[in-house]
């Protein structure tokens, strides 16, 4: 076989095995999205309501006194800027919606000065409580594995989880989560 041949054939064997990893690694592939919304334990609801926190004036409060009611639960920081961008329009929404048994909960992963400074600039209509560390633990409770914030939890009347959102949660999609778990008693 002459060099000539030789050469021609490597060059064929090249340009096919370049071809054929092309086509293996530029080819589009299917993947599978991970899970936008976090699926809670079955025991989750019940942990949460089971929590007893103080609010800003350090009186202890039970989550438990507002069973019965839509309850909206956000986990949040003074340090988390889309938590705070979020507030002004929960406290908006907690008023529309609280003659119809809804109720706003707020749960601070911070100190009780913090939350009472940020507090004095932002005005929120509804309760802040003051979490531990040991509370994040209830976040990976309700799928929240990397105990992101701000995370909110919307539970029916029920005490069942209607609704959790890593992130902030959009105006439309939280009102329709609260007259959706409304409709489900």
């Amino acid at each position: 076989m002459s060099k000539t041949v030789r050469f021609s054939l490597l060059v064929i064997a090249v340009s096919t095995l370049a071809a054929a990893a092309g086509y293996h690694f530029g080819r589009p592939r299917t993947v599978t999205p991970p899970p936008t919304e976090a699926v809670p334990t079955a025991d989750a609801p019940a942990r949460l309501l089971a929590l007893t926190l103080p609010d800003l004036d350090d009186k202890p409060q039970a989550l438990a006194q507002w069973r019965g009611q839509v309850l909206v639960v956000n986990f949040w920081a003074t340090w988390c800027p889309p938590c705070k961008e979020e507030m002004p329009e929960f406290s908006r929404i907690s008023s529309k919606f609280a003659a119809n048994g809804v109720k706003f909960v707020g749960i601070s992963i911070d100190s009780a000065d913090k939350v009472l400074a940020f507090q004095k600039e932002t005005p929120v209509s509804y309760p802040l409580l003051i979490g531990k560390l040991e509370t994040l633990d209830l976040l990976s409770d309700f799928g929240n594995r990397a105990n992101g914030l701000p995370f909110t939890v919307v539970l029916r009347p029920d005490g069942r989880t209607q609704q959790v959102k890593l992130g902030k949660f959009a105006t439309v999609d939280l009102e329709n989560a609260i007259q959706a778990a409304h409709r489900r008693d």
